[in-house]
């Protein structure tokens, strides 16, 4: 048995790991676009801010660490075509050379690309230009060049997401003008806008020019620095800086698959079921590049690394005769700005309309342990529910760094995946001692909340 999965990321990976563990006499090979397998892209802001040091320690596990569980590593290896009837895999080899590697079963976790989102410009300028994205460890060595020898005093970032967001906190640390561009109303549009606003203030706090309801339409370098032009409220604006990080998303990695037959999705990404299958003989996909079925939603498109590790199990499981089936996802997430804290599961109110839910929404602040013992801090939380079934739909929290935002979003996850209604959350035997909660956690406060605002059901 000889399994191929391509891709040095979190799917792949994953994928080959669990392939290994449970027959570790299979031939595992993992074909990997650059030299750097198994890294934390998501680690990847805090190397900016200074708190990881060497780069190294991205590495989830480093190359001697991966082939010492038996799999064989191609490395700057590019795939370039898969021959489905022959099970062959044609690469591109580091000296340029064209070769193939058989197969018996193929996993492919070949993520996704930075998305340009229509702006003109991004294509065209790169790294020695100033204009750059943050996507891969190359991104990052061409990031770090640039600020260590041009030492730019001032950085655009187009996108307020989670690596926007976080990389706001990052410039700051190295001393720069940050100014932060967002189409939407207000940043963090994974949050309703009552939430993100508090996250918009703390990016104010810290220094941060903060720029909402902006699209950006050009960027363009001219002998004063780049120059970032798009329309504010209507209105004409221009903006030059030293730099430009544009984090405006990403798009489905389907190349490979789609010219080898697969069928398209959800957001142009690649349809797989539960198992991971595509529909194509022995091949098999996960992670970034393919559909997300979402236990609210259905079938969607919801990249993130979490999810590309369950799927990236569940395909190496499978490629050996198994039965695995990705549970579904939740869309659970969480990320730090600056001293705030803000997570998300479930889906929103808008979202669950789309689904077939009657939703019904309230939000509510409780500190996250006894106000009496030092250093209480409140959390906002805001609940959502079926209003007819009383079923728990969705979460958002807001709170400082230290509150245990992420453990307690966790619980509602833990919720949701077992289709809890509100109330019997309410009931949860939650843990309790005053420095670090309250008889009632705050989660519960929230729910509760939720409850008292609903008509008293029959």
């Amino acid at each position: 048995m000889h399994i191929v999965a391509i891709g040095g990321s979190d799917a792949g990976i994953s994928a080959a790991l669990r392939a290994r563990e449970l027959d570790p006499s299979a031939d595992v090979t993992v074909v990997v676009a650059d030299r750097y397998p198994n890294f934390s892209i998501c680690g990847i802001p805090y190397y900016f801010t200074g708190d990881v040091h060497p780069w190294q320690t991205l590495a989830h596990r480093t190359s001697a660490d991966l082939e010492a569980t038996g799999m064989s590593l191609r490395l700057d290896t590019f795939a370039t075509r898969i021959e489905v009837a022959g099970r062959r895999l044609e690469v591109r080899d580091p000296d340029g050379s064209e070769s193939s590697i058989d197969y018996d079963e193929l996993i492919v976790g070949t993520g996704a690309l930075p998305s340009s989102a229509g702006i003109a410009g991004l294509d065209e300028l790169g790294p020695e230009d100033g204009v750059h994205v943050l996507h891969s460890m190359g991104d990052t060595f061409a990031l770090e060049r640039d600020l260590d020898e041009r030492q730019p005093k001032s950085a655009i970032i187009i996108g307020a997401g989670y690596v926007g967001l976080e990389m706001a906190e990052a410039f700051i640390a190295r001393g720069m003008d940050v100014t932060q561009l967002q189409r939407g109303p207000e940043v963090l549009s994974t949050l309703d806008p009552e939430l993100g606003g508090l996250i918009h203030d703390e990016l104010v706090r810290h220094g941060v020019d903060v720029v909402t309801g902006s699209r950006v339409e050009t960027v363009t370098r001219n002998p004063n620095g780049l120059t970032v032009t798009g329309i504010h409220h209507g209105e004409p604006f221009e903006r030059t800086t030293d730099l430009v990080l544009a984090v405006v998303g990403v798009k489905p990695n389907t190349d490979l698959l789609e010219r080898a037959g697969a069928t398209l999705g959800a957001a142009g990404a690649v349809v797989v079921d539960e198992s991971m299958r595509t529909g194509l003989p022995n091949v098999w996909s996960a992670g970034d590049g393919v559909v997300t079925h979402h236990r609210l939603l259905g079938v969607t498109y919801l990249p993130l690394g979490t999810t590309s590790h369950k799927q990236g199990r569940v395909a190496g499981e499978n490629a050996l005769g198994g039965s695995a089936r990705f549970a579904g996802s939740l869309g659970t997430q969480v990320v730090k700005v600056f001293d705030l804290v803000a997570a998300r599961t479930g889906v929103r109110e808008h979202e669950a309309i789309a689904a077939g839910f009657t939703p019904a929404s309230t939000t509510a602040a409780a500190d996250d342990h006894k106000a009496y013992y030092p250093g209480a801090k409140p959390i906002t939380i805001r609940v959502t529910g079926d209003a007819g079934t009383g079923r728990l739909l969705g979460a958002q929290l807001v709170g400082a760094y230290g509150t245990e935002i992420a453990k307690r979003v966790d619980t509602f996850a833990v919720a949701l995946h077992n289709e809890m209604t509100i109330d019997a959350f309410s009931e949860l035997d939650l843990s309790y001692t005053p420095p670090l909660g309250s008889p009632w956690d705050a989660v519960q406060v929230a729910t509760q909340a939720w409850a008292r605002s609903q008509p008293v059901r029959a």
